[in-house]
């Protein structure tokens, strides 16, 4: 092996494995492994292995000296033909970290099949149109479901419960208040038991005993959180959490708490304005940041399976790219569409269906942008899916933040782990 890195092109190693054995995929860094591409040309089912098993595989010291990383290529290799391209390469491997540069002649022997897609190609691929149109395509091409007069019929989603509606509707009026929220608590059973929970959860630690739903709205836990965290809940819990979830994935409840926990804090550290957005609605936004991703898997269950595979051979890969490659629908398209036919606030559906578009500079763009934020923060941290990337310098300035600022609202809320984790398990993991 050769020793310079310097500005050699990057390569992604991707173990694989099934019945026969072990492979090594080796494509360029920034692309998709395409494993349907793979299924058809070598006639194996080869499955990408858990993110643990490769950091533990690739972490091993015999891999750090020349005589173990020529062993590694000694494995079966499937290549983009691209690699032959150069005379040396630096292979990286995303879950452990390792690199190793490696000259061409040691990939001669590999099969050259087309193993990757490129941001542009996946772009190139999906339906014209706007969400809608979009979404009625992907039903159509892959379910048996033929889009009747109205899309929201064709799901076959369940309907709102009377408490929701009347929720979603005291959260769309400026005017409502605890006052109009406590009754609809009280004449729901499930709600009411959920909110003394809330209101007794550590996480709030509420001084004394909380005796009445009353008490837990009013004085505990006050209009803004019942209503996002009862409308939250009741969604979430309308639609299951798959079960074929990519391995080593952050649950579902959890990436939702600590979104909405840590957006609504970063929304109240900016410079209070007209401007700023509503604390509120922030937390609701990123309470729901991620449901799109439970209509996902309501709709296309066999093809559930298959995006779950794909994310764990990609995790360098943007989520939405790979929904758009295996469905052709993301989630955040998906699930502000559905939350907009449900009447929800505007600020949230544009907020979800805008989280990873930096550029959006439309209306409500700061919901947006918070809800990007947060998330690639948590990222960073292990509690959200995605990839891990470098927040550009330009977000924390257009929201009026300080990045050190934010880093210390970061540990703070990382500081109430054990809270905010029994506050999940009250949610629904």
């Amino acid at each position: 092996m050769l020793e310079n890195r310097g500005e050699l092109p990057q390569f992604r190693l991707v173990l694989l494995h099934d019945a026969e054995g072990k492979a090594l995929a080796i494509l360029p860094a920034n692309s998709l492994l395409n494993l349907v591409a793979i299924w058809k040309q070598t006639e194996r089912q080869l499955q990408p292995v858990k993110s643990e098993d490769a950091k533990r595989y690739f972490g091993q010291e015999a891999l750090r000296f020349p005589d173990g990383q020529a062993k590694l290529l000694s494995l079966k290799l499937l290549i983009s033909p691209e690699c032959l391209e150069h005379a040396q390469l630096e292979l990286i491997e995303p879950h452990s970290g390792l690199s190793i540069v490696a000259i061409s002649e040691q990939l001669q022997l590999g099969q050259r099949l087309d193993l990757g897609l490129t941001l542009p190609q996946i772009a190139e691929m999906q339906p014209e149109g706007d969400d809608t149109a979009v979404i009625s395509k992907a039903v159509e091409r892959f379910t048996v479901l033929r889009i009747q007069q109205r899309l929201e019929d064709t799901l076959g989603l369940p309907s709102l419960p009377p408490t929701v509606k009347k929720i979603i509707m005291l959260r769309s009026d400026p005017e409502a208040s605890v006052k109009e929220l406590v009754p609809v608590v009280k004449v729901d059973p499930s709600l009411s038991a959920q909110v003394m929970s809330w209101a007794a959860s550590p996480y709030y630690a509420a001084p004394g005993n909380v005796s009445s739903i009353d008490d837990a709205v009013i004085r505990v836990l006050g209009f803004d959180l019942v209503i996002n965290m009862a409308l939250g809940t009741a969604m979430g819990q309308m639609l299951k959490i798959p079960d074929d979830l990519p391995r080593g994935a952050t649950p579902y409840w959890m990436q939702a708490v600590y979104n909405a926990s840590l957006a609504e804090k970063l929304c109240r550290m900016m410079p209070g304005n007209d401007q700023r957005p509503l604390p509120g609605l922030v937390y609701l936004s990123a309470l729901l940041h991620n449901f799109g991703y439970l209509v996902l898997a309501h709709l296309f269950p066999p093809h559930f399976s298959l995006l779950s595979r794909y994310i764990e051979a990609n995790p360098h890969f943007a989520l939405d790219a790979i929904e758009q490659q295996i469905l052709s629908v993301t989630r955040e398209q998906i699930g502000s569409w559905l939350l907009t036919s449900w009447d929800l606030p505007k600020p949230v559906t544009v907020a979800i269906r805008q989280q990873n578009s930096l550029d959006y500079a439309g209306e409500h763009h700061q919901y947006a942008k918070l809800l990007y934020l947060s998330n690639r923060l948590l990222r960073q941290q292990g509690l959200s899916d995605g990839p891990v990337s470098q927040i550009p310098d330009e977000l924390y300035q257009s929201l009026g933040l300080n990045e050190g600022e934010v880093a210390a609202a970061l540990r703070e809320l990382m500081s109430n782990d054990s809270d905010i984790k029994e506050l999940t398990a009250l949610l629904g993991d």
